[in-house]
């Protein structure tokens, strides 16, 4: 039998080690020859994520009984006391910059069909933020109002492959255009989000930096009508206009006139009035591509699900930061492998493969592929004979 590493050593191959390294040394102070290293801490959060453990003296015990096993990954095992500390004291910006060095590499990877789809000359990105609810006794310094504290996770979605590109963690009470404001798209994408980032003064932005957009107005908005296209080809479509906001604060900022489509949807028979800076797409393209905002709805709804990021190992801002982020950094470095694969299973069939199969000493490659149906007919069967 030709000897095989475990799972989660063969997975953590995929991390760039040499950058990895020279992170560390940037990111992180001089610190003690024997205190838990900045890999020690990645391995066994990422032990956490997949193996859904639940406490410091969980992971230890899972991790411990596994000794044998764990050498591959080239990390010691730390105790539940050095793990919470170094989770409170190093700096959970490290793993935010790690974040963009494995989007950058899996982006490379990632299959392009949901671009090509609308024929969009950039990337197609959807914005969106989501609270995590958290004791508010535990959690003081994440207090959201008299009856609980949470933290709000701001994700841009990249939907080429469904991958994270741009994520943040910060308190629930933080506006979702604060953080909006910070994620810089390139030139040519468009970036699709609800009402809540109905900031006209950041879509004028975009429209300078050449970024397209798509959201829905405000049903207070003033504007003017200063015209209107023909939608006679398309039978879901009320109106195309294009409209130039009134409103006090909008003339006084001299706002470039947008474009608005009034859809009526001919399944809930429901009316939406969309928005966009794009003049060429045609009146359905602008409702199709609204639509695709419901993936970062998934997306949130996919790691809650099956990542462990509602509850925490520590209680301190930064750990709590540290444990998203790397459950951020393992879902980008699952999908990278599938991307390289090209497997048949989907992200939750591979997880739940690897959650069963950790260490176990197999090939990657295997566990990736799945199992041929066998179309030989059940013995079962053999008694039955037509007449």
């Amino acid at each position: 039998m030709s000897h095989s590493s475990t799972i989660l050593s063969q997975l953590l191959k995929f991390m760039p080690r040499h950058e990895f390294k020279q992170l560390a040394t940037t990111v992180d102070p001089k610190r003690r020859s024997d205190a838990i290293s900045r890999w020690d801490q990645f391995v066994t959060m990422a032990t956490v994520q997949l193996t859904g453990r639940s406490s410091l003296r969980d992971v230890e015990y899972t991790l411990k009984q596994q000794r044998h096993l764990h050498y591959h990954s080239g990390a010691k095992i730390p105790s539940r006391s050095a793990l919470s500390r170094a989770n409170q004291s190093l700096s959970a910006d490290f793993y935010e910059q790690l974040f963009t060095i494995l989007y950058q590499r899996c982006r490379l990877a990632a299959p392009t069909d949901n671009s090509a789809k609308f024929k969009l000359p950039g990337k197609l990105f959807s914005l969106d933020a989501s609270l995590i609810d958290v004791s508010l006794k535990l959690f003081p310094q994440a207090n959201f109002n008299t009856m609980k504290a949470a933290y709000k996770l701001h994700v841009g979605l990249d939907h080429d492959g469904l991958i994270p590109a741009f994520a943040t963690l910060t308190g629930g009470k933080v506006s979702d255009m604060n953080q909006a404001r910070q994620f810089s798209f390139p030139k040519g994408s468009t970036v699709v989000v609800d009402r809540g980032y109905n900031d006209f003064g950041w879509h004028n932005s975009l429209t300078e930096q050449g970024v397209f957009f798509v959201t829905r107005i405000r049903g207070n908005a003033l504007f003017d009508v200063i015209e209107t296209q023909d939608t006679a080809d398309s039978p879901h479509v009320i109106s195309d206009q294009w409209i130039r906001y009134t409103g006090k604060n909008a003339v006084r900022r001299q706002l470039k006139p947008v474009r608005l489509v009034t859809y009526k949807d001919p399944d809930t028979e429901k009316t939406y009035r969309f928005i966009t800076n794009h003049s060429e797409w045609d009146s359905q393209t602008v409702a199709d591509l609204y639509e695709q905002r419901w993936q970062v709805e998934l997306f949130f709804k996919w790691i809650k699900q099956n990542l462990k990021i509602k509850a925490f190992l520590g209680h301190s801002e930064n750990a709590v930061r540290t444990q998203v982020l790397i459950a951020l950094c393992i879902y980008l470095i699952l999908s990278f492998i599938r991307f390289l694969s090209k497997t048949k299973w989907s992200l939750q069939q591979f997880i739940r493969l690897v959650h069963t199969n950790l260490f176990a000493r197999r090939p990657l490659e295997l566990l990736l592929k799945p199992p041929e149906r066998n179309s030989e007919t059940s013995p079962q069967l053999t008694f039955w004979r037509p007449c």
